[in-house]
């Protein structure tokens, strides 16, 4: 089953980089009585992902902060020291922007945001999408129809929704 807006979340846990290495992240934390911003990208480094859709979150972050969200998040499918070191590469660390792997797919699979697209090396992926999550609820979501393209999910166009 594919999320929808007015679904909850389900319970997911993800992982990132801390001062003293990977460290476990309840998604059900980051929510609980907060205004969230969810992207999600096929891979770090890929090229849409890393040139287009993590700057549109990284330009729009302060204009998000003015309309109350407490947290920008990129989830992409990959392990904990990938985000980190594409957090700090692009500058999305710097910009406060929180970078979560999902290196086993469970969160992307369980919201039926998964994908698989062997010839480019990509298997059990996230399809490109961006949502805005309160208290646990999916209040936007913008799902691309191409991997390869960041129309709908670019920060500028969820700022809208907010």
């Amino acid at each position: 089953m594919t999320l929808s807006k007015g679904d909850k979340l389900p319970e997911a846990t993800l992982v990132q980089m801390g001062a003293e290495g990977p460290e476990q992240v309840a998604l059900a934390d980051k929510t609980k009585g907060r205004k969230v911003v969810i992207f999600a990208v096929p891979g770090a480094y890929t090229p849409t992902c890393h040139s287009a859709h993590v700057p549109s979150f990284i330009r729009t972050k302060d204009q998000f902060d003015a309309k109350g969200v407490d947290e920008i998040i990129c989830v992409s499918v990959n392990d904990p020291f990938v985000m980190g070191a594409w957090g700090e590469a692009t500058g999305a660390t710097k910009a406060g922007i929180t970078m979560l792997g999902d290196p086993e797919s469970g969160f992307t699979k369980a919201i039926g945001m998964d994908f698989t697209a062997p010839p480019a090396g990509l298997i059990a992926r996230s399809k490109r999408y961006a949502m805005v999550v309160e208290d646990g609820v999916v209040t936007a979501l913008h799902e691309e129809e191409n991997p390869g393209a960041c129309e709908v999910s670019a920060g500028e166009a969820l700022l809208e929704a907010v």
